[in-house]
């Protein structure tokens, strides 16, 4: 076995591809906050792609953690000088690896906060990238708002603070570099959210008004906020995978990653300061990145959200189990063809009916071994995201929205916090308290879950969503998960 190093990585196995290039000639024109499974299967791996082309190696990146919990990326990461093995795992059971070379650095901002200013605010950063998740945006569900009023936003803007949040440390390192004369970074969203550049956009400069009018008019007309969509299932790395990277590669990783072959990176080509040549790596650079963003908001990550709640309850537990029950994929089917279709433009270069296959297909790969529990966390920041914008547009069209209501009433019984054999469901979100004692009140007041105007705005005064979700809760309550999507299924 080989721990991973920069001195090792040459004498791996023949069958592991490694950089090709020299990693002590890097510099990093990129910042990238928010280290996880998907930045480094994607983002990450695009710049690799690139500078095993002998391209890009002024654009490596500087990895940057914010939570508590980041330590253990930082402490991974350093101890392998920024390298990582990913596994791509495909259909058939063959497994791909390569290391990944393109971060050369990690900063942990609880440790020093300064160190990421002065990264971010250094000339030869040209790029500020995020993962921060759907939530990480602090705008509210319905009003669209920054909310000033977090804790944590509150605690950033007392006089003489030293930022702790997101927006404290990139709005301090615009300020300087504005200070110094020097252009600003591009703000690069790599987060599913629809219109994610402007998403951002309005986040950082909500924040930055509060703090100096003057420099949040100077990021509104000089910060690029690119849009962009990202799509690469990524499961959590589990024990199992570090054992199998070791069986297989003879590689000691602490944190490999695995995911699909499938990859899909479509970025808005706007920069404040250049970019590296992403098209030449395979990223769709365009003009409009909407109709593509829309497609797998609505399709894909809505899909999921299809899936996990009834699968979990009918007692699947990886996504693949789900996507392989005949009832499930016809449900998952009729929603995407009936409710979530209509409301999408057309996408260039794009045929939506094997878009669609192919979903089905990329969620039935057992060898990924997503679970259930991974997509069906932190709702409260993905339905109102990804689903009830096709609610909303169905209603105002007058279509269908039984089976996106079915999917809503399936999140309000998951979140009861107990499976239908009376097990524990562990609810892994934010608001998991507030949206637990909700789904509890439900079965004596049966619209309690979808009274919450934080998350559903007024949907639970039209009786066009209502009837139909309090039939499928009803039917869950009183039949099952199985029983109620085999119903829905026809």
């Amino acid at each position: 076995m080989t721990a991973l190093t920069q001195e090792t990585v040459a004498a791996l196995s023949e069958t592991v591809a490694v950089p090709s290039y020299d990693r002590s000639r890097l510099t990093a024109g990129i910042v990238h906050i928010g280290v996880g499974g998907f930045h480094r299967a994607h983002q990450a791996m695009y710049l690799d792609r690139l500078m095993n082309e002998g391209k890009a190696h002024d654009w490596a990146i500087c990895g940057v953690g914010l939570l508590p919990g980041d330590a253990r990326m930082r402490d991974a990461l350093t101890a392998q000088d920024g390298l990582y093995t990913l596994v791509l795992k495909h259909p058939d059971g063959t497994r791909e690896a390569r290391v990944i070379g393109s971060i050369i650095d990690y900063l942990f901002a609880p440790d020093d906060p300064e160190a990421v200013i002065e990264k971010m605010a250094d000339p030869s950063v040209r790029i500020v990238s995020l993962t921060v998740t759907e939530g990480g945006y602090n705008i509210h569900p319905v009003t669209g708002a920054f909310d000033a009023q977090a804790p944590a936003i509150r605690a950033d803007l007392e006089p003489g603070a030293i930022p702790a949040t997101v927006f404290g440390l990139v709005t301090e390192a615009l300020r300087r570099r504005r200070a110094r004369g020097l252009v600003p970074f591009t703000v690069m969203s790599c987060d599913n959210i629809q219109g994610n550049g402007e998403v951002a956009r309005h986040s950082f400069t909500a924040f930055a008004r509060l703090v100096d009018d003057g420099l949040a008019d100077w990021i509104e007309a000089a910060v690029a906020f690119p849009n962009s969509m990202v799509d690469r299932i990524t499961p959590v790395t589990t024990d199992e995978d570090r054992e199998a990277v070791a069986e297989l590669f003879g590689i000691l990783d602490a944190w490999p990653v695995t995911c699909e072959p499938f990859t899909q990176w479509v970025l808005e080509n706007d920069f404040s300061r250049g970019r590296p040549p992403f098209e030449e790596a395979g990223v769709q650079v365009v003009g409009d990145v909407e109709p593509y963003e829309l497609m797998k908001l609505r399709l894909l990550n809505a899909g999921h959200q299809a899936l996990c709640y009834f699968g979990y309850l009918g007692g699947h537990r990886y996504v693949h189990e789900a996507a392989t029950d005949p009832a499930l994929a016809k449900f998952l089917l009729d929603y995407m063809d009936l409710e979530a279709t209509p409301t999408l433009r057309p996408v260039p270069g794009v045929d939506l009916d094997g878009y669609k296959r192919t979903l089905v297909e990329r969620f039935s790969n057992a060898e990924v071994r997503d679970t259930l529990a991974r997509l069906c966390a932190e709702s409260s920041d993905r339905i109102p995201k990804w689903l009830l914008p096709v609610v909303r547009e169905q209603l105002a069209r007058g279509g269908p929205v039984t089976r996106a209501a079915a999917v809503v009433a399936s999140w309000a019984r998951y979140a009861e916090g107990s499976d239908e054999s009376g097990e524990p469901i562990v609810v892994v979100d934010r608001l998991g308290d507030r949206l637990m004692a909700a789904a509890k009140a439900q079965r004596q007041r049966p619209t309690a879950f979808i009274e919450d105007r934080e998350l559903f705005g007024d949907l639970a005064d039209d009786e066009r969503f209502v009837a139909p979700y309090l039939r499928v809760l009803e039917s869950l309550h009183a039949e099952g998960a199985r029983a109620t999507v085999r119903w829905l299924a026809g």
